[in-house]
């Protein structure tokens, strides 16, 4: 029985990291929309943004309509945008997805927004999230250049304009990672987690005993750094692919991978900021989902300064509250921003001369004063897990 136990698991994990690192190599990430960049950075412009964000958008079966609304919300021509559509969503959706991105001419002009061909199809709690995450950060390492990565679903929106987020971002060290975690694991121990040690031999050159990892736990939804990305990825000292062997088999691996990662790790265990950037409310006992928000709740997001939140239902009124007063977007246009903004206060087209333009507003002003409370108040010592 253990011998079998053994060899599913090893299975499991062989089929989990050639998900992960073959098709990196082997192929393009973006075959369903493939789009002819038109719109040229002028050569003398070097960095005209100084934070720029890669994201990831997960969306499953039904999620259509929320997918094209938030990417409108969240788009900047400076950022690039990968989406993932779950393999057990109909083809139909997959279709409307690609038409939508392929009809609209500043995604086709800038060209920074790609569909995966061939999605996983993802278990919720299921090693395939992380693993999609983890592909979408290879693939996005490969073709695009950005400071920070950020992984959303379509039941996240935003809450401040790119603009107020880059303007926020701009003055922050590179290397920081916004990640809830907590070594406090209460439940979720007899549930979730069990002890996790570590061979030094399978990442370190200096022999020594075993160690116990510092194992956290937190939110599945994290902003990193692009350094720490790159450590995911190739895991020079091996220490990302002896975790995965362990959270392969772990139940919601996403809520405790780059959490444990980066508390093991001396390089980055450091430059964690111990907060995801996002305005979740539970219910008391937690569930396994959030609670989705609505209008009661608008007063206490605005007030959290958080630039996210989740989850809202399709079409809910106070994502039309959130789009006239935060982003100042009617319908089918994107947020405010100074590369788009027109006489007529609409931004629905790149206008290629305020290229490196920003307008920041209230949503940078609130932004900032949590940045400025969650760093200032957590020296270098107190940043490190626990």
């Amino acid at each position: 029985m253990e011998i079998k136990i053994f060899m599913i698991s090893f299975i499991l994990t062989s089929l989990l990291l050639s998900l992960l690192y073959i098709p990196t190599k082997q192929t393009h990430p973006i075959t369903i929309f493939n789009p002819t960049k038109t719109f040229i950075i002028p050569k003398d412009t070097i960095k005209p943004y100084n934070a720029t964000f890669a994201y990831l958008i997960s969306a499953s079966n039904g999620d259509t309509m929320k997918l094209k609304r938030l990417l409108l919300a969240l788009y900047h021509p400076s950022n690039h945008y990968l989406i993932h559509i779950d393999r057990g969503a109909p083809e139909n959706e997959h279709q409307e997805i690609a038409r939508f991105v392929s009809s609209n001419g500043v995604f086709v002009e800038v060209g920074n927004v790609w569909i995966v061909k061939k999605g996983n199809l993802v278990t919720y709690r299921g090693p395939t999230m992380l693993a999609t995450t983890l592909h979408a950060m290879s693939m996005l390492l490969r073709i695009a250049e950005w400071d920070w990565f950020i992984n959303l679903s379509a039941s996240d929106y935003p809450l401040v304009t790119q603009d107020d987020l880059i303007h926020a971002f701009s003055d922050l060290p590179k290397d920081l990672n916004f990640v809830q975690h907590t070594s406090h694991l209460g439940w979720k121990m007899n549930k979730r987690g069990k002890p996790i040690i570590i061979d030094p031999g399978l990442h370190s050159v200096n022999k020594s005993e075993i160690w116990w990892a510092i194992k956290q736990r937190g939110s599945a939804w994290t902003i990193l750094s692009r350094s720490f990305a790159e450590y995911s990825i190739i895991g020079y000292d091996n220490l990302p692919r002896t975790l995965l062997l362990y959270y392969t088999n772990f139940v919601s691996s996403p809520e405790g991978y780059f959490q444990t990662l980066l508390c093991n790790s001396n390089e980055f265990k450091s430059k964690t900021v111990n907060h995801d950037l996002h305005y979740i409310t539970w219910d008391n006992p937690p569930k396994q989902h959030p609670k989705s928000l609505g209008l009661k709740d608008y007063r206490k997001m605005i007030l959290s300064n958080r630039p996210f939140a989740r989850k809202f239902k399709k079409n809910d009124p106070v994502l039309n509250k959130v789009d006239r007063d935060l982003l100042k977007r009617g319908p089918r246009q994107f947020s405010l921003g100074g590369w788009c903004l027109k006489n007529d206060n609409k931004c629905e087209d790149l206008q290629s001369e305020k290229y490196g333009v920003l307008m920041p507003g209230a949503g940078s002003r609130r932004l900032r004063i949590l940045l400025k409370k969650l760093i200032s108040n957590q020296s270098s010592s107190k940043r490190q897990c626990k």
